[in-house]
């Protein structure tokens, strides 16, 4: 699955590696106004070359010169940067706050090593959600994909709410793989509920078997199917970081779209419709069997209501509900 440039971080660090020499500084705490998050990483080679970012150009030419160091030493280093906010533009952080950063060449025998690298970058070449744990100790670091026996629930939560962070020393940085958004039904709330999907990371995808609403012309540039939904959501099999839209208001195409998507992990599952609809949707829902905490799943009617009324103020209310449930971690994906 194709990612940005600026997301293929561990790629290019191994390449550089590959190529001569490379190191990772990854953002390990914050306090107060700090420019990135938790987790941010930049990719540094031995030319001083960088792709991505630990505080928004705020420190990275320190950051830089550290690496080049760490790269001839072979061993980890860890970073504070912090100033009060008066001085905050003499130093370099901006908005003030403070940040730690760790700095690992991938060469050295600590940190992440090149098999550390390389066993990642495979799992995010087959989508695998995975976690690095690294003690801020010994530096010893592993790579935990979701499904390992080492995948706690602590992990596993982490893993839910997209959330790198401290646990006692040791640094549990979450690699997930990209967001993605499969709607059902090429109506009119669709065109811009894509549009802003994708300006939030989402991987889209269009689903109606009626021609004349999943087309080209509707959807430029979009990925389409004309195919039945629940026949492709089945082949999809949607995963932890999929969220499942249903737009059509026709039975016989969502319900069996709503069908498969509860089968899955998707971390979200929405369906248009008013109050009275939502309720019909739900009858006919348990009478093909489905149990009561699965109906519990679906959102409807969907969105957060914020007093919408156009397709695009609709599609803005789909979204923050996506968000909402995404990172507020309350999916309830029990399957």
């Amino acid at each position: 699955m194709n990612r940005p440039e600026h997301d293929k971080i561990p790629e290019t660090a191994l390449k550089w590696h590959q190529d001569g020499g490379s190191a990772i500084a990854t953002v390990t705490q914050t306090w107060g106004s700090a420019p990135r998050p938790i987790g941010s990483q930049l990719a540094i080679n031995l030319a001083g070359e960088i792709v991505g970012s630990v505080s928004g150009g705020c420190v990275e030419g320190a950051v830089v010169a550290e690496a080049l160091d760490t790269m001839e030493t072979r061993k980890p280093i860890l970073l504070e940067f912090g100033v009060a906010d008066e001085d905050a533009f003499a130093v370099g952080l901006a908005c003030g706050g403070k940040i730690k950063v760790v700095v690992e060449p991938i060469a050295g025998p600590l940190g992440i090593t090149e098999e550390i690298l390389h066993e990642l970058v495979t799992c995010r070449s087959e989508n695998t959600p995975a976690i690095v744990k690294t003690s801020l100790d010994n530096w010893e670091s592993t790579v935990i994909p979701y499904g390992s026996p080492y995948m706690t629930e602590e992990l596993l939560n982490a893993l839910e709410l997209d959330r790198s962070g401290m646990i006692d020393d040791t640094f549990i940085n979450v690699f997930n793989p990209p967001l993605k958004l499969i709607v059902v039904g090429g109506v009119h709330i669709a065109q811009p509920l894509i549009q802003i999907a994708r300006h939030s990371g989402y991987q889209t995808m269009i689903i109606d078997p009626r021609e004349s609403f999943g087309s080209k012309a509707r959807f430029p540039g979009e990925r389409i199917s004309n195919e039945w939904p629940d026949e492709i959501i089945r082949e999809i099999s949607p995963d932890l970081r999929t969220a499942v839209v249903t737009l059509t208001h026709d039975p016989k195409i969502d319900d069996p779209a709503i069908l498969e998507a509860l089968k899955t992990p998707a971390f979200y599952i929405g369906c248009l419709g008013s109050t009275r609809t939502h309720a019909k949707r739900l009858a006919r829902l348990r009478e093909k069997a489905v149990v009561k905490d699965q109906l519990a799943r679906i959102h409807g009617p969907i969105g957060l209501d914020i007093g919408s009324r156009s397709p695009a103020e609709i599609a803005i209310a789909i979204m923050a509900e996506i968000t909402l449930t995404l990172r507020s971690g309350k999916s309830k994906n029990e399957i």
